[in-house]
């Protein structure tokens, strides 16, 4: 569960390194957002000499929860860190590649480029 105030890593290798969500797209009152939802962020951290700079606002989809998701099958999933991945106005990864595994449910919210970068799913 990822709400405003919460630092998150970066998974991709747009330039940043650490964000903090400050907006949950969707409804106005939306308290929490869980693996696929897309969030507003500002960099915190970022690699020098790239195109991202710290104190910028993103767009950015979680990839990984510390908190389990559990699947209609009964699997239970949990990641050891809070992660996103860092996109454009259209949905595509500002990145060229995804680092560390991702959730199979992207797929499900039209983040195929997201799920085909990534070395597991």
């Amino acid at each position: 569960m990822i709400q405003p105030q919460t630092h998150l890593n970066v998974a991709d290798n747009s330039g940043a390194r650490e964000l903090l969500c400050i907006r949950i797209t969707g409804a106005s009152n939306r308290r929490y957002a869980h693996i696929g939802d897309v969030i507003v962020a500002v960099i915190k951290d970022a690699v020098p000499n790239m195109p991202l700079e710290r104190s910028e606002v993103v767009r950015a989809v979680i990839v990984r929860t510390c908190k389990e998701l559990k699947r209609d099958n009964g699997m239970i999933i949990r990641y050891d860190d809070n992660a996103e991945v860092v996109i454009d106005q259209e949905g595509n990864p500002k990145g060229t590649r995804v680092f560390g595994a991702i959730a199979r449910e992207l797929r499900q919210f039209n983040f195929t480029k997201i799920v085909s970068l990534a070395p597991e799913v």
